[in-house]
């Protein structure tokens, strides 16, 4: 396990964890002593807590509440996993909003509000973008909090077959998420029938494979877009999308602005995003 502390203050600790553990390694029982939310960016893993596993993948948040026990495993993926983590004090927890469901969801499933925002700070914490990387996290907290109540996810009840295959369809659509990708296809890579696929993949993903889809597009386009990399109509077209106006349309239902305003954020704007919260939070 690699860990870098790219960020600490009294009330905000930012870390990169890179776990290079397979299926042959055995897992162990460890402490969550804050409160914490992991922006899952590559891999996968599961997620023992609370007598309930969870499945994370590419875009899922793993969520932590002081002196609750937890164990991850590593049955379906050989290659590892990365994630940007925060770690709240119990009083910046508590400025966030009156969310105790919230820290205690134990996993989100990807969500494109989430990912997109996640992408921003993970180009924050790689020096491509000039917010700062406390903004940045800031920023992702408080989406959370807004969002996660609504999405908990229930405890997965799925067979460990049924399991890889959806962890595994799961980074394989992330993989070729720039290529046209339907039901039918997934289906067959995954080797299921498109109905038994479609069950089996929102039963342990928590989100349909066509969901999850143009939600990796859209964490794609944010990182372009972090990286000032090409024209919007560009980022549309590299990311898996043939209609431009329609990426326009979900990248700003996903981050709450448009690309453009996304990348005026990127490159340090934060009022962008703290004036978007501010109006989420009145409405």
């Amino acid at each position: 396990m690699s860990v870098t502390l790219l960020h600490h203050d009294a009330s905000l600790k930012i870390i990169d964890y890179r776990c290079q553990a397979g299926p042959h390694d055995t897992p162990y029982v460890e402490l969550h002593n804050s409160h914490s939310v992991a922006f899952v960016r590559r891999g996968s893993f599961g997620y023992r807590l609370r007598g309930e596993t969870h499945e994370l993948v590419a875009g899922s948040l793993l969520v932590g509440y002081p002196g609750d026990e937890f164990m991850c495993t590593h049955d379906h993926h050989v290659c590892g996993d990365e994630c940007l983590s925060f770690h709240f004090s119990a009083e910046l927890a508590a400025s966030l909003g009156d969310a105790f469901a919230a820290w205690r969801s134990a996993s989100v499933p990807p969500l494109s509000e989430l990912m997109v925002l996640g992408e921003l700070a993970q180009a924050a914490a790689d020096g491509r973008s000039d917010i700062g990387l406390d903004e940045a996290g800031l920023l992702f907290a408080a989406r959370f909090v807004d969002v996660a109540t609504d999405h908990r996810r229930a405890a997965v009840h799925a067979q460990p077959h049924e399991r890889r295959r959806a962890v595994e369809a799961a980074l394989w659509l992330a993989a070729h998420s720039h290529e046209p990708v339907d039901l039918a296809r997934a289906a067959n890579e995954a080797g299921l029938s498109p109905f038994h696929f479609l069950r089996v993949f929102n039963r342990v993903i928590g989100v349909t494979p066509h969901q999850y889809l143009l939600r990796a597009r859209l964490r794609h386009a944010a990182r372009l877009l972090a990286d000032d990399a090409g024209s919007v109509t560009d980022v549309a077209y590299d990311v898996g999308f043939a209609d431009v106006s329609n990426f326009v349309r979900r990248f700003r239902a996903a981050a709450g602005v448009p690309p453009l305003r996304f990348r005026r954020a990127s490159r340090g704007d934060s009022k962008i995003f703290q004036e978007r919260l501010r109006a989420a939070r009145l409405s």
